[in-house]
């Protein structure tokens, strides 16, 4: 990099700096406002704002290099680790979406008070509390912060101010720096500041990944040059046997690792019912009708509009550096030897900004448990809210501390990513039936959310119990934990009619698993399950057709693309028409109660 380019780098973090220090300011003048404030943003979002924020929250640094060491690996069909959530996410627009700004929590730990009660329920809030803000965010920011490191050592960061600092261990100082900035500018904000910034951030992200796509292809000679550099297999939108290989390989993925990504992995995995940082993007919503609407921008932004600029990329990547070792390189080797002076200073700033939306959603995200889901309940019930907030910030720090351990002692992102789906995979399927069965309860959920965590520790890093196949991992922990939870649920008893029946009265779910609640109510449920889940069908059907119609034409795949546009035009058109249906059917006339 160019002096120029570290002025541009330097000047937006000054910037960054300098507007979350001011965030900053305003948050400590509304500390009367306490949680509500910090962790929801006083719930007056607009769901083009939630629904951006939520984008940003998955677009960080880590995910252009993710992705180059995927496709550089296993093809664009390696990307179904990653797409295959599309499902759940789609669930979430239409399934629970609406749910979650009913319930009114804002955390989904705190759900466990709603939903269960009791000696159980309070354990289940403290022990999903602690594990999600502290093991599982702490993974998730770990990877980001490895991949901002692998970045800074492409770019030569300490070389670039005198030989003296790059004599030192430049692993360790850049996590560091990484985790000051990162405190700095996420851990003095209120959710409303992350996601005021968030948008920004956003989109000089998405405006930085372009320029490398557009800056890597015109390096190889254009589109068609590029394509006639890779072989079919690479190219697959879905895995398909190589010639040669038996049937047990993909396309460079075991057959197990992908039928576990689309049949498995969306409904087992802990977000299958939104997500935590989702979540509370969703509670912060003015209205349920703007949570669903936050729900699907999000799902255009995250896997119609930026899924190609990164792919592109790592496409480039193979072609131009086919001996590399490490895949994840790719993405800034590109930056440094494709873009020019200034752009490549703006590039690296979006990079930043990228960087940055994540880890500010992480940290809150993580504030929001340990504060309201265990400090709060456990530590000091009478705490003030100016005490709550200052906690919030003592618990970011801890955060970002056990993230820079977990970054300073990985290798690569793709091991931290699929770490964080293992012990996340288990308890995904009570996280849904909670909704719509009265029959879940506290400890089934608990045992579901420990067992989860246990296997998949087990299962990725204890010797003797490593499971190298990743697929065959995730059916194991699936298995293990279905028996788990399954056999707790009917040993123990359900909730008692009268948190059954608060809870029913206050998120009125639909579906048949509610009818007793329903009768002793006298309530009828605000959701059309049946129609609800057609609804759930089409959009899959509008969003991965959109997903490889974009995909298809720009890689001169124009049957593929056709074929997928009409299977997006399709979905959008049953989409419409179930949209236009009446929540239940109307009743005939004269038979209307008035």
């Amino acid at each position: 990099m160019q002096p120029v380019d570290w002025l541009i780098v330097i000047g937006y973090l000054l910037f960054t700096m300098g507007y979350g220090l001011y965030l900053s300011r305003h948050a400590l003048g509304r500390q009367a406002d306490g949680l509500t404030n910090y962790l929801v943003g006083d719930r007056t979002l607009s769901w083009w704002l939630a629904g951006t924020s939520m984008a940003a929250t998955t677009f960080s640094v880590d995910t252009p290099l993710y992705i180059a060491g995927i496709v550089g690996s296993r093809g664009i069909s390696g990307n179904w680790e990653w797409w295959s959530f599309g499902v759940a996410h789609v669930l979430m627009v239409y399934l629970f979406a609406r749910l979650w700004r009913r319930s009114e929590i804002m955390t989904d730990a705190e759900l466990s008070y709603l939903r269960y009660s009791g000696k159980t329920a309070s354990i289940l809030r403290g022990t999903k509390a602690f594990l999600f803000a502290v093991p599982m965010t702490s993974i998730g920011l770990g990877y980001a912060m490895l991949a901002m490191i692998k970045v800074a050592m492409v770019l030569q960061l300490w070389e670039a101010f005198g030989p003296n600092l790059a004599a030192g261990d430049p692993k360790l100082w850049t996590t560091v720096v990484v985790g000051v900035l990162v405190l700095l500018y996420a851990g003095f904000s209120t959710l409303w500041n992350v996601v005021a910034t968030d948008f920004l951030q956003f989109f000089l992200a998405l405006f930085g990944s372009l320029v490398v796509a557009i800056a890597s292809v015109d390096t190889v000679g254009g589109m068609r040059p590029l394509i006639a550099q890779l072989t079919p297999t690479v190219l697959s939108f879905t895995p398909a046997a190589s010639e040669g290989s038996h049937l047990g390989i993909l396309a460079g993925i075991p057959a197990s690792t992908f039928f576990a990504y689309i049949l498995l992995q969306w409904w087992s995995f802990r977000r299958s019912d939104g997500g935590g940082e989702f979540i509370q993007r969703l509670a912060a919503t003015k209205t349920e009708a703007e949570a669903e609407k936050a729900a699907w921008l999000f799902n255009l932004l995250h896997y119609v509009v930026r899924t190609w600029p990164w792919i592109i990329a790592a496409l480039a990547a193979l072609a131009l550096y086919p001996n590399l070792s490490d895949r994840e390189l790719g993405y800034p080797l590109l930056m440094v030897d494709t873009l020019p002076p200034i752009i490549l200073g703006i590039v690296v700033a979006s990079l930043l900004a990228a960087f940055l939306s994540t880890a500010s959603t992480l940290v809150n995200w993580a504030a929001s448990y340990l504060v309201n889901d265990i400090y709060s309940q456990y530590v000091s019930p009478e705490a003030t809210p100016g005490e709550l907030v200052f906690m919030g910030r003592v618990a970011s720090v801890l955060v970002v501390v056990l993230s820079g351990f977990a970054a300073l002692t990985s290798a690569d992102v793709a091991t931290l990513f699929r770490l964080a789906i293992a012990v996340g995979t288990g308890p995904g399927l009570v996280f849904i039936l909670r909704w719509f069965w009265w029959r879940v309860n506290a400890a089934a959920e608990l045992a579901a959310i420990l067992s989860g965590f246990f296997f998949g520790v087990l299962t990725s890093i204890a010797p003797g119990f490593i499971i190298p196949d990743f697929g065959l991992r995730l059916i194991a922990i699936t298995l293990s934990t279905s028996l788990m939870w399954v056999t707790v649920m009917f040993l123990t008893p359900p909730e008692s009619n009268e948190t059954l029946d608060r809870f029913y009265a206050k998120v009125r779910p639909g579906g048949p698993g509610w009818e007793p609640q329903r009768g002793r109510t006298g309530l009828r449920p605000l959701q059309n399950l049946g129609l609800d889940v057609q609804r759930v069908v089409a959009a899959i059907l509008l969003l991965f057709g959109s997903l490889f119609a974009v995909g298809g034409f720009l890689l001169m795949r124009s049957l593929t693309g056709w074929l997928a546009l009409i299977v997006a035009v399709g979905g959008g058109f049953w989409l419409k028409s179930l949209n236009k249906q009446p929540l239940f059917p109307i009743a005939r006339p004269g038979t209307e109660d008035g």
